[in-house]
């Protein structure tokens, strides 16, 4: 399958898979260790950025479907 083009680079396409695995492993640890429900936060940041990341890889597969039926 080719690749098509989203709005984020390679770069930050790997950034945002890095902070998604960071705030995704950081929720369930700090939901343990604190007593209040501050851990949401990192819940809530590890969902925008999964978001970001499928949003990158509708718009990479809309653009390579496009190239591949012309």
């Amino acid at each position: 399958m080719q690749q098509g083009s989203g709005f984020l680079t390679l770069r930050q396409r790997r950034l945002a898979w890095l902070g998604f695995l960071l705030a995704a492993v950081q929720a369930p640890i700090a939901a343990k260790l604190v007593s209040d429900d501050s851990w949401l936060f990192s819940l809530c940041v590890a969902l925008m950025v999964a978001t970001l990341i499928i949003a990158d890889d509708a718009a990479r597969r809309r653009t390579a479907g496009a190239r591949s039926s012309d």
